[in-house]
């Protein structure tokens, strides 16, 4: 099967899915597209099973074959992620930055050494005997939130200005370091020796991050330039479509952290632009594109994310693994933003509120699973594959993903926000 068969079969189900989620269930729309595409899953398992098909065998090796989760990390997310930077709101960005680094980098770290160890414990208590190694690089793949998701959800309620950056603007970031300790991790479990004392990893974490921010800026800067300097909106669109995708490939190839210099750029192109055009000028071309793509890419995403399911093969005793492993998640989570949050001015009780909005708020999404599938051949991937699918797709995304608005409610006892438009432009 051809890349172009694969594209439209995604494109024919994701619209199917979608309108029936439209206009029967009213999910929010990643999450009604994953539910589709996993009950489409287990469809075909049973069909295939019932009646003999052989179906899966072919649609495993169809998936495989397509190299989705390098398609992903080497260029969907940059785009995903420039999307998202063009609606945060910078002054209250700037307000948490030092509670957003630390979200993004220590909370990052405790998270991975936390659920790491936890699943250490718990798969040597149901006798997987997975090496520690193996359960830190989980740890990794599990750390980073998803940007996307957990915008689209926010907008659903009113919450502090401040916790709203804060919670958006760690889900940008965090993605960069979770990267960096994936690697790291890997590295160990091949044998190559890390100095953790000796301040390896905290290295590597500053380079990739700061050198991934410059990166990101010179970029941002250059745009900006070429960007007011001409007048087409179809070729500000390309410098921007270039920016995303440029900044994010040069610093991957630098070494660098991509998501990292692609959020920055965003960020810097926003800001910069509107410094000089207050009031936003908007283009209704340039917003309606941005919108449909965002929209056009997270409908492949958690359609792909729901249809890996059948690259899965579950076992009996990966059910007391993934039983075990949700309410260890939680905690790492909870125990993660804790810390950060320890050192913040404000009282107690805001403390615990927004704990329990940051914890809950803690969706994993599409990087996850990417990192997941990219994850090399050993005896132990098929228990690290099921735990991270049941805790990114069954438990985050689909259980936290439908409750986080009522959760956040009940917590600040705020009523629901007016409903948002899908997608605010971009100040360009």
């Amino acid at each position: 099967m051809q890349a172009a068969d694969i594209i439209a079969i995604v494109l024919v189900l994701g619209a199917i899915i979608g309108c029936l989620n439209s206009l029967y269930f009213r999910l929010p729309p990643a999450i009604g597209v994953l539910l589709g595409s996993l009950a489409l899953s287990a469809l075909i398992v049973t069909a295939d099973r019932l009646f003999g098909l052989h179906a899966l065998g072919w649609i495993r090796g169809t998936l495989n074959s397509a190299n989705l989760p390098h398609l992903f990390l080497d260029g969907t997310l940059a785009l995903l992620l420039f999307a998202a930077s063009l609606h945060v709101d910078f002054a209250a960005l700037r307000q948490r930055r030092w509670m957003i680094v630390l979200l993004a980098t220590a909370s990052v770290i405790v998270s991975t050494v936390v659920f790491g160890f936890g699943m250490w414990a718990i798969f040597r208590l149901v006798g997987a005997n997975v090496p520690l190694a193996w359960c830190l690089v989980l740890g990794a793949v599990l750390a980073p939130t998803d940007a996307i998701v957990v915008a689209t959800l926010l907008r659903r309620v009113n919450l502090p200005e401040s916790l709203r950056a804060a919670i958006v603007g760690e889900s940008l970031f965090n993605d960069g370091a979770a990267v960096v300790l994936f690697i790291v991790a890997l590295r160990v479990t091949h044998g190559e020796p890390i100095v953790v004392g000796g301040g390896d990893v905290a290295v590597m974490l500053v380079r990739e991050i700061l050198g991934g921010a410059g990166i990101g800026i010179i970029f941002a800067w250059i745009a900006v330039l070429a960007i007011r300097a001409v007048k087409d909106d179809g070729l500000r669109l390309l410098i921007e479509l270039a920016l995303a995708l440029g900044a994010y490939r040069v610093a991957n190839a630098a070494g660098l952290s991509g998501p990292i210099a692609v959020v920055t750029a965003g960020m810097w192109l926003v800001n910069a632009l509107h410094r000089a055009a207050p009031g936003g000028d908007i283009r209704p071309t340039l917003v309606a594109f941005w919108n449909l793509l965002d929209q056009f890419l997270n409908t492949m995403l958690f359609l792909l994310i729901g249809f890996q399911v059948l690259g899965l093969t579950f076992q009996i005793s990966h059910f007391l693994q993934v039983v075990l492993a949700i309410p260890l998640a939680i905690l790492a989570r909870l125990i993660s933003v804790a810390m950060p949050l320890a050192f913040a001015r404000s009282s107690p009780r805001a403390k615990s509120h927004e704990a329990a909005a940051l914890t809950w708020a803690g969706l994993r999404g599409g990087i996850s699973v990417a990192l997941a599938l990219t994850l090399p051949p050993s005896p132990w991937r098929e228990d690290l594959l099921v735990v991270c699918y049941a805790v990114v797709v069954v438990f985050t995304i689909v259980v936290q993903g439908l409750t986080l608005p009522a959760v956040l409610r009940r917590i600040y006892g705020a009523p629901p926000a007016e409903p948002a438009p899908a997608l605010e432009g971009p100040r360009t």
